[in-house]
């Protein structure tokens, strides 16, 4: 039987082929946009018809204008449909996102730069924000609870959420009662393109909002870049990924099952291992092979680690770290005999899990920080979800003419240097008459 992933050694990669290992699943988004900016186009113009008219052609759903929204009965109906446990997991999984992100506040602060001059900065929450959480067959609960709590925290008035529903018209009863847990008051049956487009630029039924947040397939990230210029996106967050730096102290049984968690999300998600131990990597290997016959969503995985699992082995961890750094994952669990010690060599990752027993899938629902993360490498440039994406901080200045006289020049001076002259009267302009 064809092994379902290969072990690579680092040293003996060429550049180019080292490069070939940091590929992942690309979302083709410039491949569907054309297609997407039409949907939007449409829904901008048509509002609630051309909603109705995508949820029956792309959900197979024939829903009234009427029913584009979930109602106080339907959510209040979902807290019956599950049982006590799920509910209570909801509501854990609830303050312990609370708790971490509470501590991400920025602060209004004051000072004095010199003599009569302030700055400062305030903190101003956004107004209207929409989440989209992916649906229809899927169930995502824990994804609203880490797009909606963070911007109750941050203090936004109106927080919406989009999501498909399922053929019969309903939506799942757990996303239900985690909305209503988190605060979130309007929910509508909405998924694709057109959920994001209604999103951005409102219709009947749905309200415009300032931002649109949540991970979605490779439409969803479409609509958004393509809504990007009138209204505020989080990222184009693509599939899942993980990767696990590794030494000879780590328990392969532990890392084989992290790898093929990751791997059942989606067909594209990747899972590699970067390990500095030969034993490890052919134990992780012989631990796959064996755990994935007894896995329910064996091919999803199968067609994953084909095309993006890899186990490679590095000369020494100064190696392996160099290519973890290289690769950016979206999930990076260290698990080596001191892992602490290892965080600040790492450069980019969008979350860590630090020793063997951080599990990533303990970060997906219930240790609290936020698990909508930048994917692709894109943990490069940016960070996952936050308090942060959901305010606003304007700069504040104060200026006496004392103040002003002593900055007079240094104003002059740049604004000629610019060719902007009139920057430079503006100021002397107050200046005139002595104090």
């Amino acid at each position: 039987m064809r092994k379902p992933l290969r072990i690579f050694r680092l040293h003996e990669c060429s550049p180019a082929e080292r490069k070939k290992l940091l590929k992942r699943s690309e979302l083709d988004i410039l491949e569907v946009l054309p297609a997407v900016i039409k949907i939007v186009e449409d829904v901008k113009r048509r509002g609630n018809s051309a909603l109705l008219d995508y949820t029956k052609r792309f959900d197979g759903v024939e829903l009234s204008e009427g029913e584009l929204a979930v109602s106080e009965n339907e959510t209040k109906a979902a807290y019956e449909e599950i049982d006590s446990a799920l509910r209570k997991a909801i509501r854990d999984a609830a303050e312990s996102i609370k708790k971490f992100h509470s501590r991400q506040m920025p602060k209004s602060w004051m000072i004095q730069i010199k003599p009569g001059i302030r700055g400062g900065q305030i903190v101003r929450p956004l107004q209207r924000v929409g989440i989209y959480v992916p649906g229809g067959l899927a169930r995502y609960p824990s994804t609203v609870l880490m797009g909606a709590i963070p911007a109750k925290l941050a203090g936004v008035n109106e927080v919406i959420v989009c999501t498909p529903c399922r053929r019969d018209g309903t939506i799942d009863a757990a996303t239900l009662v985690a909305a209503d847990v988190a605060g979130v008051k309007k929910i509508f049956k909405l998924g694709g393109a057109q959920a994001v487009a209604a999103m951005a630029y409102g219709t009947a039924t749905v309200p415009k909002v300032d931002k649109i947040v949540g991970p979605g397939n490779v439409y969803v990230a479409a609509a958004k870049l393509a809504v990007s210029l009138d209204v505020g996106v989080d990222f184009m967050a693509g599939p899942s990924e993980i990767l696990i730096l590794a030494d000879k102290s780590a328990n392969a049984e532990y890392i084989a099952s992290d790898m093929l968690a990751q791997a059942e999300h989606d067909p594209n998600s990747a899972a590699v291992l970067v390990t500095t131990s030969e034993w490890i990597a052919e134990n992780v290997l012989e631990a796959i092979e064996r755990k994935i016959e007894k896995i329910s969503r064996r091919s999803i995985i199968l067609s994953s680690l084909s095309k993006y699992g890899k186990i490679i082995v590095a000369e020494d961890i100064e190696d392996a770290i160099e290519f973890v750094n290289d690769y950016a994952p979206e999930h990076l669990e260290i698990v080596t005999s001191s892992p602490k010690s290892l965080i600040k060599k790492i450069k980019n990752a969008g979350a860590i899990f630090l020793g063997p027993y951080s599990s990533v899938a303990c970060g997906d629902f219930a240790t609290g920080p936020n698990h909508i993360l930048p994917t692709g490498g894109a943990s490069k440039w940016r960070s996952g979800l936050s308090v942060l994406d959901f305010v606003r901080l304007p700069s504040v200045q104060e200026l006496t003419k004392k103040g002003l006289r002593s900055i007079c020049e240094t104003v002059e001076k740049l604004a000629e240097a610019e060719g902007l002259p009139a920057h430079a009267q503006s100021v002397r302009e107050r200046l005139k008459g002595g104090e």
